[in-house]
């Protein structure tokens, strides 16, 4: 600057026994790093060929916080274990295919399609006299958790028309439940029922619209924590990301719920339900829908839905009646017998 001419710099040294300061004179100077022509360390080097995100780790490792640090030593830990994960699990896949063959792999899963099914659908006694034993409620709803359903679901039990008129408008339940609490039955032990299994569906229904499950109470604090544990065992997927194990509400999980809200909507409409209404509740393509009910031994047919409902004309109805219809190999499977 023009103006140093003009000044004075001076450094002042406290001394502090005596309190007082002893002032030198001083003068200021710029200094400018050395680069030697055209000379570049191998180090250097390597550094630039470095992407932005190891450039940040190194900047990280000797100039970082203690948080930083410890934050840096665990994403690297868990890359490791990420990738010896998927390097354990591409060697067993492919020594399974060096043992078995692909053929016989490919048998295999044809012939496990049954026994997968089984785990998905709620349990099916085809030796049932009576429809409601097919589907046993007590498969669906365990005693404990049908007790703990009493206080959630005592609005249902005292809703009124208003009251059902509102929740219709804000969509705050799902349609099959708002028309099924317009024909609650009036004997008080019966309305109790009805109104738990009603209030346990559409919380099934609400809880197949989650993907990853973030929370250990998904469904929130009005949720009984015993029919929280329910959906979290029975109905989400253990996956392993970004270090760490979530439950995941798989393609498969999303079948098996499906599959229960089905059978429980049975049960409350005397084993004949509009399998159209649950579909739409669902977000699923009737394809699937109708796939899931016959699977479920249900026979199926067309109605008109009821009115005011979205798409009222040609629903589907699913009914369960005895003897059990027999059940037929899907699509995927005679293909395969094809194929093979």
């Amino acid at each position: 600057m023009a103006s140093d001419a003009l000044c004075r710099y001076f450094v002042g040294v406290l001394d502090k026994d005596s309190g007082q300061m002893e002032v030198y004179n001083a003068e200021i100077f710029n200094m400018q790093p050395l680069l030697a022509d055209n000379l570049i360390p191998d180090d250097m080097k390597d550094y630039q060929n470095r992407s932005f995100r190891e450039k940040m780790d190194l900047c990280i490792e000797a100039f970082g916080t203690s948080k930083q640090k410890r934050a840096l030593n665990t994403r690297r830990m868990n890359a490791v274990g990420s990738d010896t994960l998927n390097t354990a699990v591409t060697k067993a896949a492919a020594d399974v295919i060096d043992a078995k063959g692909v053929a016989a792999l490919i048998q295999d899963v044809a012939q496990d399609d049954v026994q997968n099914v089984s785990t998905i659908l709620p349990l099916c006694n085809e030796d049932a006299d009576k429809p409601e034993d097919v589907y046993r409620f007590e498969d669906i709803l365990s005693p404990a958790e049908y007790e703990a359903l009493q206080a959630p679901a005592a609005a249902f039990v005292n809703i009124t028309a208003e009251e059902i008129a509102k929740k219709t408008e804000d969509k705050s339940h799902c349609s099959f439940v708002l028309e099924e609490l317009k024909f609650l039955p009036t004997d008080e032990k019966s309305r109790d029922h009805k109104a738990r299994c009603l209030w346990f569906l559409d919380t099934l229904i609400k809880f197949s619209y989650l993907k990853v499950i973030k929370k250990k109470y998904p469904m929130g604090p009005e949720c009984p924590h015993i029919i929280s544990r329910k959906l979290m065992k029975n109905f989400t997927s253990l996956t392993y990301n970004n270090g760490s194990v979530q439950n995941l509400i798989s393609a498969s999980m999303k079948t098996k719920i499906t599959a229960y809200v089905i059978a429980l909507a049975l049960h409350i409409n005397n084993f004949q339900t509009d399998l159209t209404v649950l579909q739409n509740d669902m977000k699923l393509q009737e394809s699937r829908m109708t796939d899931i009910a016959r699977a479920m031994r249900l026979k199926i047919s067309k109605v008109k839905g009821l009115p005011g409902l979205e798409n009222d004309h040609n629903h589907r109805l699913g009914t369960l009646s005895l003897p059990l219809p027999v059940q037929k190999a899907s699509g995927n499977q005679q293909k395969r017998k094809k194929m093979n």
